[in-house]
């Protein structure tokens, strides 16, 4: 008898942490499992066998997804004949529906059924993929309450399980523990800087973020504190401050300490993305920003159908974080809006009502756990679990 064996594959850093989690619930109930598949650090950490490194496949705008194809290529291909030589008896794929449907296509012509974690953003662009989606995938494991009634709709066997940053995000240290880490006074006010995970987008953001710095401090004694994504070098980070203010700030940075900068920070600069759902959960008021190449910029706004660019708002349904995105996010822009929110107390207080609002919607934890039981049902209603010889951890 073989054992059982599965592939998890997942490209940006935030689904490398989600498939570690689904990696470390799924060996919980099942014995033996072998698990290989594409990520990073955390899902190598859970024991998946990265045939190919998420981090090579990290890309955005169109002008980098262009170059990159080739690379992509290689590693759809890599993975495909890895799921040829393995026979893994189910394949979990994580977002990254770029790369991710072209790979349900491949799986399903060869008999290797599939679920998929974390809906692609149907609702807002491109809803032709219900139709990829219906013909490759077996069930559609959401992690939004409004996204399986679009599911239903279309046919597509789904679950609604929640969010799983409701459990992720979870500070480790006190105030006085985090500020001392970083070498900051905790008593002093404080903006946290959230420039993005992927270098090409930090090198389009993080200046603009240092500039609004830079005015912000001109007539308040603040400092601030850069949260640095573990896809990044801290190091190449450190030297682009030194760069742009030259030792004039009080600034520093935070390795691995994402959400202890939310927590304990006054007001954030947020780079559009899994972030703004991180500071929701934080709790912490917020000025979303973001940039992108002119052509990438002016391909999105034909295609987005959506009235906000952030997740927060979309799931409040009306403006509750500014937002700054292309040209409206100018230091001025930045820095006005900060000192707004450091100014009105009254504003914070609501916004970080309205945030607590939306952080209802993502759900009461618990979400990989639901991803976890649902793969195993899928295993079971496949009667590859008795195949394999391979026990549950419940049986034992």
């Amino acid at each position: 008898m073989s054992d059982l064996s599965l592939m998890i594959v997942a490209g940006e850093r935030s689904g490398d942490l989600l498939g570690a989690e689904l990696a470390r619930a799924l060996r919980e109930r099942l014995a033996g499992l072998q698990l290989f598949g594409c990520g990073g650090d955390a899902m190598r950490e859970a024991g998946v066998e990265t045939v190919v490194d998420a981090h090579r496949l990290t890309m955005m705008g169109i002008t980098e997804v262009i170059s990159g194809l080739p690379r992509a290529y290689r590693a759809l291909r890599a993975l495909v004949e890895e799921a040829e030589r393995r026979r893994p008896q189910l394949a979990v794929l994580i977002d990254f529906p770029d790369f991710n449907l072209r790979l349900a296509k491949r799986l399903k012509q060869r008999g290797i059924r599939v679920v998929y974690f974390v809906s692609p953003q149907i609702w807002a662009w491109r809803k032709g993929r219900l139709r990829q989606l219906k013909a490759r995938i077996e069930k559609m494991l959401c992690i939004f309450d409004f996204e399986e009634a679009i599911y239903r709709k279309a046919g597509i066997p789904v679950e609604y399980v929640g969010h799983p940053m409701v459990d992720l995000v979870r500070p480790k240290m006190t105030r006085e523990e985090f500020f001392a880490r970083i070498g900051l006074d905790p008593s002093r006010t404080t903006v946290a800087l959230l420039p993005g995970s992927r270098a090409k987008e930090v090198s389009q953001i993080l200046p603009t973020m240092l500039e609004a710095a830079r005015r912000i401090s001109l007539n308040r004694k603040l400092q601030f504190v850069v949260a640095v994504a573990p896809t990044l070098d801290a190091g190449w980070v450190e030297k682009m401050l030194l760069e742009h203010y030259g030792g004039a700030l009080a600034i520093r940075v935070a390795t691995h300490a994402t959400y202890d900068t939310l927590r304990h920070c006054d007001v954030a600069v947020v780079a559009s993305g899994t972030a703004t759902l991180e500071a929701a959960l934080c709790e912490r008021p917020m000025v979303v920003v973001y940039r992108l190449s002119r052509l990438t910029y002016r391909i999105g706004r034909l295609l987005v159908k959506v009235p906000f660019y952030s997740m927060v708002n979309i799931l409040a349904g009306k403006q509750v974080v500014p937002e700054l995105i292309q040209s409206d996010f100018t230091p001025a822009q930045v820095s006005s809006q900060v000192e707004y929110l450091l100014d009105h107390s009254q504003a914070r207080e609501e916004m970080a009502k309205e945030l607590r609002a939306v952080k209802e919607r993502l759900g009461s934890g618990g979400a990989v756990d639901r991803a976890a039981e649902a793969v195993v049902a899928l295993l079971r209603s496949g009667r590859v679990y008795e195949e394999s010889g391979v026990r549950s951890q419940e049986s034992e």
